[in-house]
């Protein structure tokens, strides 16, 4: 059963209370030669899931990417891809593609959420473009990391995206709460109808990404325990008369 327009509501409005998210397409905005920067809307949970504090600003929210190799089976495979990071961990928390495959009239809409949210499974995803009627689309491959809903790309949807501002995907985790992933629709139709980026620029963007949030993981984890060390300094000093506490600062490990 389709959900409701109130249910909607709500999972749309859970976009503006936004996870600290990052869109890996803003990061090869260099590969593009016309890219101009943007600030994407973020992608959050839905109502009943906890935020996280902060929040990135993002370029462009969609990448074509191209491949034709002997694992193609010498066919060019084209994904005109968005996908959304959490700038804490870099767990993808959402990602969408169309697929196009060389010799071939059909294009497909993959989407593809975490199994790290409890996915109920056989339910599947809903989508709907702003204000249209939504879409069910079926899980058809589960990894362990991640479960793959799809359908064939018509005309129509295909036009939906073209003139949309936002795509929500909605799953439903194990306490049958519903979870909603908003993805800006913002140069969508710049990525699919313009040339690919260059896969090695995209590779050295994903990288220096993954850089910075190790880099803030680490920040993160130094706060914590300084944190800690402070509280457990005043203990001591309020259980000691005031005097000098011996608690050792702690030194938080790099994430490798």
């Amino acid at each position: 059963m389709l959900w409701s327009q109130d249910q909607w509501n709500r999972l749309q409005k859970g976009g503006r209370r936004l996870p600290l998210l990052v869109a890996l397409a803003g990061m090869v905005a260099l590969a593009a030669p016309s890219a101009h920067a943007q600030d994407a809307p973020a992608a959050p949970p839905a109502s009943g899931t906890q935020p996280q504090q902060g929040a990135t600003p993002a370029q462009d929210a969609w990448v074509k990417l191209c491949e034709k190799n002997q694992q193609t089976q010498d066919k060019e495979i084209c994904l005109t891809h968005h996908e959304r990071l959490d700038g804490n961990t870099g767990m993808v928390l959402v990602a969408a593609a169309i697929r196009k495959v060389e010799g071939e009239d059909k294009e497909t809409l993959l989407v593809r959420l975490p199994t790290a949210i409890a996915l109920a499974i056989p339910a599947g995803v809903q989508i709907r473009v702003d204000e249209q009627e939504p879409m069910r689309l079926p899980y058809t491959l589960c990894y362990a990391t991640s479960c793959q809903a799809e359908t064939e790309l018509t005309p129509e949807m295909l036009t939906a995206l073209r003139g949309g501002k936002q795509l929500v995907v909605a799953a439903v985790n194990l306490q049958r709460k519903a979870i909603g992933f908003p993805v800006p629709l913002d140069g969508f139709s710049k990525a699919y109808d313009g040339e690919p980026v260059d896969k090695a620029k995209y590779q050295e963007a994903r990288r220096r990404l993954m850089e910075m949030i190790r880099k803030r993981q680490t920040e993160l984890a130094n706060k914590a325990a300084e944190a800690e060390a402070e509280k457990e300094g005043g203990a001591a000093g309020g259980a000691g008369g005031g005097g000098a506490s011996s608690v050792a600062p702690k030194t938080a490990v790099p994430v490798e």
